[in-house]
C-alpha cells in the first residue's frame, strides 16, 4: 500500500512522525510513505536537525509554496500537488489538521478520485472567521476516513449529519509526547541555556492571526506577559512575522521585561513546556501539550477547539485580555486555580496504531 502524506507547517511533520516511525519500523515492505511537504510555512528550525530529532526523513517532495492570500496559496498547491499525485499515484492521501495544505491535498486527491484520509477529524471552534475552520470543515467532506482524536469530535460529525469511515482513534499529539517527553528532558539543553529552573518560569507563544494582525489585541498580550514577568521570568519564543508586528506597531517596549528566543527546536520546546509552572498561549497545539504535561494552561484566545482541556480546568480561556490574564495568573500563584489532569480524553497514546490498523483494512 502506497500514501502520499501532505503537510505544510511544523506542527503537521510532528505529528506525521508519529505514524512515519511506525511504517518504517513496522510495516516495512507493507506500506510505503511519500511525504509532501508544501513548503506553507518557512521554519529556519526545519533543517536536518530537526528531522533527525524527530527520527523521519526528509520529504521526498517539497514544492516550496508560501505567501500570498489564502485563495491564491490554496490554488498553486491544488496544483502542485495534483502533480505528485499523478506521479505516485497512491492509494491513499493522508492529511493532518486544518492548514491550507491539508485543504489543497485533500481537493487534489478527491478530484482524482484518490481516497483522503484525515487525521484530527471532527475538530470545530464554531468559528467561521478563522481560515483553519473553513479547511477542516471541507477537508472532513471530501474524506473517505475520518480519524477523530476525542469522542468530542466523534460526536461533531455526528452532528453535522456525517458518521460513515468515522473513528476516534486518539489523538496522535499524545503519541508524540509520550514518546518525546524522556528524550527531550535528556538531550535538551535549553534550561541551562536560559537559566532557567524547573518549575521557576512561564512559557509563553503568540503567532495567530487574530491577536498579531490586531494591534490593541497583540499589545493586550504583549502587557500581559510583561505584568506576568514581574513575578516570573516569562519566555516568549518569538516568530519573525510576530516580531515584524511588534516593531511595526511600536509595541517593543514590552519586550526588554522578557526572555525572547527564536523560535525553538523540536526538543528544546517540549523540554520548555514540561518544565514551566504555566503556559500562556494562542496555539492549538502548545495548550494540548500544556495538558499531556500537567501544566496549566491560559489560552489567549475567545475559543478553543480542545475542550477536554477547558472542561477540566486545566485550560482557561482568557482572550486577548491582560485583566483575565492577571486574573487567573493570581489564582495560580495563591494556590485558587486547581487544575485537573485527571481522565485520559485523548486515548493511549496509540493513535498511530491504530490509524495505520484502519487503513490497512480498507487496503
Amino acid at each position: 500500500m502506497k500514501i502520499v502524506t501532505v503537510v505544510g507547517a511544523r506542527p503537521q511533520f510532528i505529528k506525521a512522525a508519529a505514524l512515519s516511525r511506525i511504517i518504517r519500523n513496522d510495516y516495512p515492505g507493507t506500506i510505503e510513505e511519500v511525504l509532501v511537504h508544501t513548503g506553507q510555512h518557512f521554519d529556519e528550525n526545519m533543517s536536518k536537525v530537526f528531522f533527525d530529532e524527530l527520527d523521519i526523513p526528509q520529504p521526498k517532495h517539497n514544492l516550496e509554496i508560501s505567501g500570498g492570500q489564502h485563495g491564491a496559496m490554496t490554488g498553486r498547491m491544488l496544483e502542485a500537488v495534483e502533480n505528485v499525485l499523478l506521479q505516485e499515484k497512491p492509494d491513499w492521501l493522508l492529511i493532518y489538521g486544518d492548514t491550507n495544505s491539508t485543504l489543497a491535498g485533500a481537493l487534489a486527491a478527491a478530484k482524482l478520485h484518490i481516497p483522503v484520509a484525515h487525521v484530527e477529524a471532527g475538530l470545530r471552534s464554531f468559528n467561521l472567521r478563522m481560515p483553519e475552520e473553513i479547511n477542516r470543515i471541507l477537508a472532513d467532506r471530501i474524506s473517505s476516513l475520518m480519524f477523530c482524536p476525542t469522542e468530542t469530535a466523534v460526536n461533531n460529525l455526528n452532528d453535522e449529519g456525517v458518521s460513515q469511515g468515522v473513528h476516534n482513534v486518539g489523538d496522535v499529539m499524545y503519541d508524540v509526547a509520550l514518546f518525546y517527553r524522556d528524550r527531550a528532558r535528556q538531550q535538551s539543553t535549553i534550561l541551562n541555556t536560559l537559566n532557567l529552573s524547573c518549575g521557576d518560569f512561564a512559557l509563553a507563544t503568540c503567532h495567530r492571526a487574530e491577536n498579531t494582525d490586531d494591534q490593541k489585541k497583540l499589545e493586550e498580550i504583549l502587557s500581559a506577559l510583561a505584568e506576568v514577568a514581574k513575578q516570573l521570568p516569562v519566555v516568549l519564543p518569538l516568530h519573525p512575522r510576530t516580531r515584524n508586528l511588534v516593531q511595526e506597531y511600536g509595541l517593543s517596549h514590552y519586550m526588554s521585561a522578557l526572555t525572547v528566543v527564536e523560535p525553538l527546536p523540536f526538543l528544546d520546546m517540549v523540554a520548555l513546556e514540561q518544565a514551566a509552572k504555566v503556559i500562556l498561549t494562542d496555539s492549538g497545539g502548545v495548550q494540548k501539550e500544556a495538558y499531556f504535561y500537567g501544566v496549566p494552561c491560559l489560552t489567549m484566545r475567545d475559543e478553543t477547539e480542545w475542550v477536554e482541556t477547558t472542561a477540566s480546568n486545566a485550560n482557561v480561556l482568557v482572550g486577548a485580555n491582560r485583566l483575565a490574564v492577571m486574573e487567573w495568573f493570581a489564582k495560580l500563584q495563591t494556590g485558587q486555580w486547581r487544575p485537573d489532569f485527571d481522565g485520559s480524553p485523548y486515548g493511549a497514546g496509540k493513535a498511530a496504531e491504530n490509524i495505520l490498523q484502519v487503513l490497512i483494512s480498507h487496503k
